[in-house]
């Protein structure tokens, strides 16, 4: 990603209106993120698929908490989310299933961004 690989990954996450694949969710999801003695945090509010991003430093259902590097990474798709956890470098706060169904967020983002490479035959005729 070019320029702030957060700010983008929020900006398009807020510019899709309505994600599918959230069509059932509805809650609240805050991410803070730590970078030294400063705490960046951006919401995510969900209903039925609708979505909605700020900088608001409000109550939330979910509340994750990372370094900003391991966020970036995460976002660029260099690492998953969900090892991290298991690492114990992702502290999650409050509805753990809402993370879960959130977590379609970085999978879908980083799918659309993947570039199709021919499989089999196809990639032997280049």
């Amino acid at each position: 990603m070019t320029g702030d690989a957060v700010a983008v990954f929020f900006e398009d996450l807020a510019g899709r209106g309505y994600d599918p694949l959230l069509r059932g969710v509805s809650g609240t999801v805050r991410f803070d993120l730590l970078s030294g003695k400063t705490t960046e945090r951006w919401l995510i509010a969900i209903r039925k698929g609708n979505l909605a991003v700020s900088r608001r430093n409000v109550a939330a259902d979910t509340i994750v908490r990372m370094s900003r590097t391991l966020f970036e990474a995460v976002a660029s798709g260099e690492t998953n989310l969900l090892p991290e956890m298991l690492r114990g470098e992702v502290v999650l706060e409050g509805d753990y299933g809402l993370m879960i169904l959130v977590r379609r967020t970085f999978r879908r983002r980083l799918a659309v961004r993947q570039p199709e490479t021919a499989a089999g035959h196809a990639r032997r005729r280049r």
